[in-house]
C-alpha cells in the first residue's frame, strides 16, 4: 500500500479530472436531451451511458496508473475490459428511469445508488487488475460509499429536480458535471484508503514503461474526444431543431392563439395572441378554465361532445364563439390536440386557434344578402313575370309566372328567343328601337302584346335591364313583366265609352236640329208626289223620300245614344222571342239565297229582359249575317245553357272579318258594310250590356263570323 501511495504523477490526475468532467458533461447533456426530444432517444441514451461509464473508468484507471506506473506492465487487460463494461452497465441502469417526462425522488435515489456501485466496482476490479492483494476496511468503505452516494444524489437533484430544472439555468450542467467528477475522484481516493493491499515483487522486465502509459493516455483521450465530438454534433443538430422550433413557436405566437391546459381543463399556458384577443392578462387567465370565455352561444351538448372527443385521445376541430373580457364576442377556428401518456390517457391539451371573426361577419352578411335576394326573388315570382336572356337574346331562365301566362313549359321556352311570343301586333321598327336601347346598356320600358301557346293574347308592362361586363357591354338581360291584360281591356272599354260619350254629345246637339228640317223635307216631298205625273220625276221623289227615311233612322239611333231609355226588365222566355225574329227575317233570307235555321235544346229559357230592345239586337245581328253572304249561304241560330247563362250564337258562312277590324267592332262610325254607319252594332252592344250580358265575336276571313251573346238565365 505504501508503495502505491509513494509514487504519484499529478499530471495524470489533472488529465483524468479534465476527461471525467468532459465525459460527465457530455453524458448529462445527452440524458437531458432524452427528456426534451421525441426522436433518437435510444441513441442518446446509449451515447450518454457510454460517455458516463467511460468517464468513471478513466478516472479510476488513470489515478491508479499515476500512483504506481511500474505496475502497468503487469496490468490484467481482461479485468480492465470487464471493469469498463460493468461501469457502463451500472450507468445504464442508473439512468434508465430518466426516460419519463417526470422524475421523482425514487428515480434520483436509484440512479445515485447504481452510480455509486459503478464507482466501487470499477475501483475493486481495477485494483485486482494490478495484481494487488486487497483487504478492505469495512467501516471506512461504508463511509466512502455513503459520501459518494450523497454527492451523486446532490448532483442529480440540482439537475433533474423541478426546483431548478424549470428555470433552465445554463450553469446546471457544468456544476453537476463537476460535482459528479468530484464524487468519482473522492470515491477513488477514499476507497483506495479503505483498501489494505499487499504488493508482489516486480521484476526488471516489469520496469516503468512510459510508452505503454502514454499509449493508454492517448487511447483514453481519443475515446473521450470522440464522445465529446459526437455530443457536440448531436447538440448542434438538436440546437438547429430547437431554433426551428423557436421560429415555429414565434410564428405561431404572431399569428395563432395558443393555450395549454392540464387534463382537468385548467389553463397552464397562454401566448400573447391569446391575451390580445381575449383582453385578459396571463395572470387573470392561468389557473382558470375556458368557461371564463363562454359566450353562451353554444349548447351544453356541444361542449360535452368536445370533451368526450379529446378525452378519448382524438383531435377536435370546430368553430367556437368566445366572449372577451370587455364583453365583445369573437369567433375562433379551433384545433384541440390531446397529448397522451404511455397508457393512452391525456396528460395535457394544446388548443390552437385562429381568429375568424371577420370571416363570420362576412358569412352573416352574405347570409343576409342571400336571404334578401331569396325574398326579392320570391316576391318577384309571386307578382312578376321574370326571364333572363343571354347577350344574343336566347332565353336562359324563366320563373313559374312566365310559364303560367305563356302556357309554355320550361323545356319548350329555354334556348328560344322572345320571337316565340310575337303576336304580330308590334312593328319591326318597334323591336329595332327596343334592341338598340338595351344593346347600348340602357334600361327599356314599355308595353308589349304577346301571344301564348294556345293562341290567346296578353299584354305585359315590361322593363328590360341589361347587365354589363367590364367593357361596358351587355352579357345578359333581365326582363321583368307585369300582366296588364285586364288593364288594357279596361282601357278599351273606357275608350269606347269616351267615343259613346262623344256621340251622345253630338246626338244631343244635332239630332233635334236635323229632325225638324227632315220632317219639313219629307212633308213637301210627299206633297209633290200627289200632283206629279211624270214617271222620271216621281222616281226622283221616291229616292229623296228613301234617303230622308235613311237619315231619319240615323237620327233615331243618335237619339237612343243621347237619351237612352230606362231599361225595364221583365222575365220572358227567350226561345219564342228568337223564333219570332227568325220567322220575320226568313223571307228576306230566302230572297238572298240564305238558308236560315234555329236550334235549341230547351223549350223554355227564362231571362230578365226588355223584349223590344232585345228583338232589336237579334234583328240587327241576323240582318248583318244575311248581308255578309251576298252569294248566299247558311245562317244558324243556336241556344245553349252554360253555368246559369244562356249562350245565343248567330253563325254565318260569309266573308268574315279580318282580325285587325274585329277588335274595332262596336265603335261609333266603324262598319264593315258599304252603306253602314256603325251605330247599329254600337247600340246593340250597349243593349246587351244593359242586360248584364256580354258579346263575343269570332271570325275567320272567307269562313264566316259568329256573334255569341251571353245572358244570365233563370234555370228551374
Amino acid at each position: 500500500m505504501g508503495a502505491m501511495l509513494g509514487i504519484f504523477h499529478p499530471y495524470f490526475i489533472i488529465i483524468a479530472i479534465g476527461l471525467t468532467i468532459m465525459a460527465s458533461y457530455t453524458a448529462l447533456d445527452m440524458f437531458i436531451l432524452i427528456r426534451s426530444s421525441n426522436q433518437n432517444k435510444r441513441l442518446l441514451f446509449l451515447g450518454g451511458t457510454l460517455s458516463m461509464g467511460i468517464g468513471l473508468w478513466v478516472m479510476n484507471f488513470m489515478a491508479l496508473i499515476s500512483a504506481d506506473t511500474n505496475r502497468f506492465t503487469s496490468y490484467h487487460i481482461p479485468l480492465t475490459i470487464l471493469s469498463i463494461f460493468i461501469g457502463i452497465a451500472f450507468t445504464g441502469m442508473a439512468f434508465l428511469g430518466f426516460f419519463g417526462k417526470t422524475i421523482n425522488i425514487f428515480h434520483l435515489l436509484i440512479g445515485s445508488l447504481f452510480l455509486t456501485l459503478a464507482v466501487i466496482a470499477i475501483q475493486v476490479i481495477g485494483l485486482y487488475a494490478m495484481n494487488v492483494n486487497i483487504d478492505y476496511n469495512i467501516g471506512l468503505m461504508i463511509f466512502s460509499g455513503l459520501l459518494i452516494f450523497g454527492s451523486f444524489l446532490f448532483s442529480l437533484w440540482i439537475l433533474f429536480s423541478s426546483t431548478y430544472s424549470q428555470g433552465n439555468q445554463v450553469w446546471l450542467k457544468p456544476i453537476s458535471a463537476i460535482i459528479i467528477t468530484v464524487a468519482i475522484a473522492e470515491g477513488h481516493f477514499l476507497l483506495k484508503r479503505a483498501a489494505i493491499t499487499t504488493s508482489g515483487a516486480i521484476s526488471k522486465d516489469q520496469a516503468d514503461s512510459p510508452f505503454f502509459i502514454y499509449l493508454v493516455l492517448f487511447v483514453s483521450v481519443l475515446i473521450i474526444g470522440g464522445l465529446i465530438i459526437s455530443s457536440m454534433l448531436i447538440s448542434k443538430q438538436l440546437a438547429t431543431t430547437d431554433t426551428n422550433l423557436k421560429d415555429i413557436t414565434a410564428a405561431l405566437d404572431a399569428s395563432t392563439i395558443v393555450a395549454i391546459t392540464d387534463p382537468k381543463g385548467i389553463i397552464t399556458f397562454v401566448n400573447d395572441k391569446f391575451e390580445e384577443i381575449s383582453k385578459y392578462k396571463k395572470e387573470e387567465i392561468i389557473g382558470k378554465n375556458h368557461r371564463i370565455l363562454n359566450s353562451g352561444y353554444h349548447s351544453k351538448e356541444f361542449f360535452r361532445n368536445l370533451w368526450q372527443t379529446i378525452q378519448a385521445g382524438t383531435i377536435w376541430r370546430g368553430e367556437i364563439r368566445n366572449k372577451a373580457k370587455d364583453g365583445s364576442f369573437y369567433w375562433v377556428d379551433t384545433t384541440i390536440v390531446p397529448f397522451l401518456n404511455n397508457k393512452g390517457k391525456p396528460v395535457l391539451y394544446v388548443a390552437i386557434r385562429s381568429d375568424i371573426s371577420n370571416r363570420k361577419k362576412a358569412e352573416e352578411h352574405l347570409k343576409e344578402m342571400i336571404k334578401e335576394n331569396v325574398d326579392i326573388k320570391f316576391a318577384l315570382d309571386q307578382s312578376s313575370i321574370v326571364a333572363f336572356t343571354d347577350a344574343k337574346g336566347k332565353i336562359t331562365s324563366v320563373n313559374d309566372k312566365f310559364c303560367e301566362i305563356s302556357k309554355y313549359n320550361r323545356d319548350e321556352i329555354l334556348g328560344q328567343d322572345h320571337r316565340i311570343l310575337n303576336s304580330g301586333y308590334h312593328s319591326k321598327e318597334f323591336f329595332k328601337n327596343l334592341w338598340k336601347t338595351i344593346g347600348s346598356g340602357q334600361v327599356w320600358k314599355g308595353e308589349l302584346r304577346n301571344k301564348a301557346k294556345d293562341g290567346t293574347y296578353y299584354w305585359v308592362d315590361t322593363t328590360i335591364v341589361p347587365f354589363l361586363n367590364e367593357q361596358g357591354k351587355p352579357y345578359q338581360y333581365l326582363a321583368i313583366r307585369n300582366d296588364i291584360t285586364e288593364r288594357k281591356k279596361t282601357e278599351e272599354v273606357l275608350h269606347r265609352q269616351d267615343k259613346l260619350a262623344a256621340v251622345g254629345q253630338l246626338a244631343a246637339g244635332v239630332a233635334h236640329e236635323i229632325r225638324n228640317p227632315l220632317t219639313s223635307m219629307k212633308g213637301y216631298a210627299e206633297f209633290l208626289q200627289l200632283d206629279e205625273k211624270d214617271p222620271e220625276r216621281m222616281e226622283f221623289l221616291n229616292i229623296i223620300l228613301d234617303e230622308i227615311e235613311r237619315v231619319n233612322t240615323i237620327v233615331e239611333d243618335f237619339m237612343v245614344l243621347a237619351k237612352p231609355k230606362a231599361v225595364e226588365l221583365e222575365e220572358k222566355n227567350v226561345v219564342p222571342l228568337i223564333r219570332n225574329v227568325v220567322s220575320l227575317l226568313e223571307f228576306e233570307a230566302r230572297k238572298k239565297n240564305v238558308r236560315l235555321s234555329f236550334d235549341y235544346n230547351q223549350e223554355i229559357i227564362q231571362i230578365e229582359c226588355d223584349e223590344n230592345r232585345l228583338k232589336q239586337v237579334f234583328l240587327n245581328f241576323i240582318k248583318n249575317g244575311i248581308e255578309a253572304m251576298p252569294n248566299g249561304g247558311e245562317l244558324h241560330v243556336k241556344t245553349v245553357i252554360h253555368d246559369n247563362n244562356v249562350q245565343i250564337s248567330i253563325q254565318d258562312s260569309g266573308v268574315g272579318i279580318p282580325k285587325e277590324k274585329l277588335k274595332k267592332l262596336g265603335e261609333p262610325f266603324f262598319t264593315t258594310k258599304k252603306n253602314g254607319n256603325g251605330l247599329g252594332l254600337m247600340v246593340s252592344f250597349k243593349i246587351i250590356e244593359s242586360h248584364n250580358g256580354k258579346v263575343f265575336v269570332e271570325s275567320d276571313p272567307n269562313k264566316g263570323t259568329t256573334f255569341n251573346i251571353l245572358l244570365p238565365a233563370k234555370i228551374a
